[in-house]
């Protein structure tokens, strides 16, 4: 078997020997195990008809008979500026819509958006719920980030969220280095023929971010580090050590793409609240990705966007 460098060398060319070759030695065809909603940056609230237009996006993405469901945060409009009664009222739309529309299991990563009080530290640092608490209380998560596994793929959550180093208020898209290192041990822990997926908010590594900014204005191109993590180098160095890692998944930019680098594919998937309840972002409409995995370690990720009217 060719490894990941050999096989990017091999390019378009190569990709269609082997397929020819699958066909041509009647090689036993591949099964799909398990297909994923990849529903993302729902941001519901209450004006904007936001709950009624998440619901839709599960009645939508339930049309094509997922086994699972993935919220990948930014499941709430905002808790990092507002009061507790706010965020509470918040999450109990959502929690609603979940339990109104979704009729298979759901699993949940957090966002930016879903963590309370991060803008107002000074006024809410001692409050039990402060930070990522009152969101895992809400989804039943004993931690924001965990692993499981499913129909033999290994399915790992990440917490993309942290707090600037110099504990100003905002937040920087990385790993701590207590959560670098349970990925670390998870993935050494993973049988090395056990496809991995990685789910997190924020794009561990994404094209589109290069477009969410006016870049032509200062004439350099500037990603900052809450847009994609700003540890990219050494989670993809990680996962060059094991290329059972076929896949990631993201949203927080409200566009789509998909990079292949080093043998792992990274999709953001967009947005269900397109831009915020608005209408579009960009090109990109309320939506949601369909994925399915493959029991050869195989996955094909589609996006999909739903009709959704902006509501005053």
């Amino acid at each position: 078997m060719m490894d990941r460098r050999e096989f990017f060398g091999a390019g378009a060319t190569g990709l269609a020997t082997v397929a020819g070759a699958r066909l041509g030695l009647n090689l036993p065809e591949r099964k799909r195990v398990l297909r994923i909603a990849h529903l993302t940056d729902m941001h519901v609230q209450p004006e904007k008809g936001a709950q009624a237009g998440f619901e839709k996006g599960l009645e939508a993405c339930q049309s094509q008979s997922p086994d699972l469901i993935f919220c990948g945060g930014d499941l709430i409009m905002d808790a990092l500026g507002t009061d507790l009664g706010r965020a509470q009222k918040q999450w109990d739309l959502f929690t609603a819509g979940v339990k109104a529309s979704a009729g298979v299991p759901v699993r949940y990563a957090l966002g930016n958006h879903d963590v309370w009080g991060w803008n107002n530290i000074d006024k809410h640092k001692d409050h039990a719920l402060f930070g990522k608490q009152h969101a895992q209380d809400q989804l039943e998560l004993a931690s924001p980030y965990y692993s499981f596994t499913q129909a033999g793929w290994r399915i790992i959550v990440l917490d993309s969220t942290h707090r600037k180093l110099d504990g100003s208020g905002g937040y920087t898209a990385r790993l701590d280095d207590g959560q670098f290192e349970w990925l670390s041990d998870t993935l050494a822990g993973t049988p090395k023929d056990q496809p991995v997926l990685v789910l997190s908010h924020i794009p561990i590594f994404c094209a589109c971010a290069f477009l969410d900014g006016d870049n032509e204005k200062s004439g350099n191109w500037q990603v900052p580090g809450a847009w994609m993590h700003i540890d990219v180098r050494r989670i993809k160095d990680l996962f060059l050590k094991h290329p059972n890692v076929k896949l990631a998944l993201s949203g927080h930019i409200h566009l789509a793409d998909r990079v292949d680098y080093l043998g792992v594919s990274y999709f953001c998937n967009g947005a269900v609240s397109g831009g915020w309840w608005g209408g579009k972002y960009q090109e990109f409409g309320n939506g949601y990705a369909i994925v399915d995995l493959f029991d050869d370690g195989s996955f094909e990720n589609k996006y999909m966007e739903y009709a959704w009217t902006p509501k005053a």
